[in-house]
């Protein structure tokens, strides 16, 4: 009898940590559920939709050249002062010599051509008059952009001795023709140079504008590519987002042309793609 009681008590003792052991997890299963089952929905940067400018490109280079420049040679000896190079002003005086006066026929800055002195002997010099305000440049262009070549397209120039800036101008004329040579066209721009930064002779480098519009934009960085199709996460008003396919047109600093799937205004998650799903909740930055 006794060793019958003992059996019933060690049951029971077993059976009382087994139900123990099994509330226990139960409980630490629901306190942990309660505290991290509803994780709070991520932070994603957002953008919203807007018209930027785009257009397409044409790189050349060129040579600068004055608008305007006269040269004049005169013998050191007949001179009754030295020659200032300087600035000067339409009628002011170039040199004064021993029989005449030299006149500038229109503004701009006194110089000196680089000739040497054995060519045009000890006593004679080179003066130049330059209107640098205004640079021209001629640019040659591939014959497969006959088609978009025309008077007034906008062009940025870049001048080594000022990298960080750019000098606008327009394409002021163009050839009527192909050259059989070079398979290119000869077009003409103007530039921008009222600071006088860019040095006849000097080399600049040439963007050439065409195609220009206003059009949607977003960021490359919002882009889902899926083989041949592109996806960017929309977000609603209840800040869901919602997978939608774009069609994209030019690229232009880090920003792509949408040309259809978005509309002004909309609110599009352009930053913190990784971890995301179509029909998620998400917390909206903006940055």
């Amino acid at each position: 009898m006794k060793r019958s009681k003992k059996v019933t008590v060690g049951i029971i003792i077993f059976f009382i940590i087994v139900a123990t052991i099994i509330g226990g997890r139960t409980a630490m299963g629901v306190y942990f559920k309660k505290k991290f089952g509803k994780r709070p929905p991520p932070g994603v940067v957002v953008e919203i939709v807007s018209e930027k400018k785009f257009n397409k490109t044409i790189e050349s280079y060129c040579t600068a050249l004055s608008s305007k420049t006269i040269s004049f040679k005169i013998k050191k000896s007949e001179l009754l002062e030295p020659v200032k190079f300087i600035a000067i002003k339409k009628g002011g005086v170039i040199a004064k010599l021993q029989d005449k006066t030299i006149t500038a026929p229109f503004s701009g800055t006194i110089g000196t051509r680089g000739i040497s002195s054995s060519i045009l002997g000890t006593d004679s010099m080179i003066v130049t008059l330059d209107d640098s305000k205004k640079i021209l440049c001629d640019l040659q262009i591939p014959e497969v952009f006959a088609a978009v070549l025309k008077k007034d397209l906008r062009i940025n120039a870049k001048f080594l001795a000022y990298k960080d800036k750019l000098y606008n101008g327009t394409v002021i004329s163009h050839a009527s023709r192909v050259d059989a040579q070079t398979r290119s066209i000869l077009a003409r721009a103007q530039i921008n140079n009222e600071e006088l930064e860019i040095l006849p002779g000097s080399l600049l480098d040439i963007e050439l504008l065409y195609d220009e519009k206003q059009a949607l934009s977003v960021a490359d960085t919002s882009i889902i590519f899926e083989d041949d199709k592109k996806f960017v996460y929309k977000i609603l008003n209840d800040n869901k987002i919602i997978k939608t396919e774009v069609k994209t047109g030019i690229r232009k600093g880090g920003n792509l042309e949408i040309l259809d799937g978005l509309s002004t205004n909309d609110k599009i998650v352009k930053e913190g793609l990784a971890r995301l799903a179509d029909g998620m909740l998400v917390k909206p930055l903006i940055k």
